[in-house]
């Protein structure tokens, strides 16, 4: 002022108290920041880790047990091809052996017939025309009549040499036979068994009864099939000397005829 004096001195006044600040036009807008707290970060991260652990884990077990799988299918594609193999060439070697033995019966045919001494009650039986025969004893002069048998030729005849056949005709008692053959069996290393059957038949068609002895052959080491019978007042022994001969002798035994 002019006039020198100092003005009055006007009164303080108090400013009002801060209100929420108002965005005015042309001002920038700022955004207040929310905090996460540091422990919720921790747990998300240890979850996310777990599920990926535990996924991976699964997804090894999924690709062992497809790779466990695999080489099972594999062991039984190759066990499976196997059993077909060798079922294969077991069928194969089934077949031929079927073969060979069909054509060796077809061989045995037509049969040929034996005939013994018209003397002894003239035996008869059909044997496989592959066999070959050798009468060792003709049975002059009422001794035995001795004949044997073999497929292809009969080998130098012995206890030890096996025969398809043996043929005896003993100038003997059927029952003086039975009872050298039961002394036999009465031994401790016996291994012979008797049973009685019926083979062939006598002239007049009556079957004929017969003692079948199976095991040792007496005074050898040779296993295989004895059957004796009676013929007039004589006994007839049929021999082979092993069970591989078996099916061509119980054949031979059903043709066995003679006269009573």
């Amino acid at each position: 002022m002019d006039n020198g004096q100092i003005p009055p001195v006007q009164p303080v006044q108090s400013m009002p108290p801060m209100q929420s600040a108002q965005v005015m036009p042309g001002m920038p807008m700022v955004q207040q920041v929310q905090m996460v707290p540091e422990k919720k970060k921790d747990v998300a991260g240890l979850v996310k880790t777990i599920a990926i652990i535990i996924v991976s884990l699964i997804a090894v077990a999924f690709i062992g047990l497809f790779i466990w799988m695999f080489v099972q299918y594999k062991d039984i594609q190759t066990d499976v091809e196997g059993q077909i193999s060798v079922a294969a060439a077991e069928a194969r070697d089934e077949q031929a052996t079927k073969m060979e033995a069909e054509f060796l019966e077809r061989e045995k045919y037509p049969y040929k017939t034996f005939s013994g001494p018209a003397d002894y009650g003239q035996l008869t039986f059909e044997y496989p025309k592959t066999w070959s025969v050798y009468v060792a004893a003709a049975a002059t002069n009422g001794g035995d009549f001795n004949a044997y048998f073999n497929p292809i030729q009969v080998d130098a005849v012995g206890k030890e040499t096996i025969n398809a056949l043996r043929v005896t005709i003993r100038n003997k008692s059927f029952d003086d036979v039975v009872a050298e053959y039961q002394k036999a069996m009465d031994r401790k290393d016996s291994g012979l068994t008797v049973e009685s059957v019926t083979i062939g038949k006598t002239e007049d068609g009556s079957a004929i009864t017969a003692n079948r002895y199976t095991g040792k052959i007496p005074n050898t080491e040779l296993n295989g099939i004895i059957v004796i019978f009676k013929i007039r007042d004589k006994t007839a022994i049929l021999q082979t000397d092993s069970v591989l001969f078996q099916e061509d002798f119980d054949k031979l035994l059903t043709t066995v005829e003679f006269n009573a």
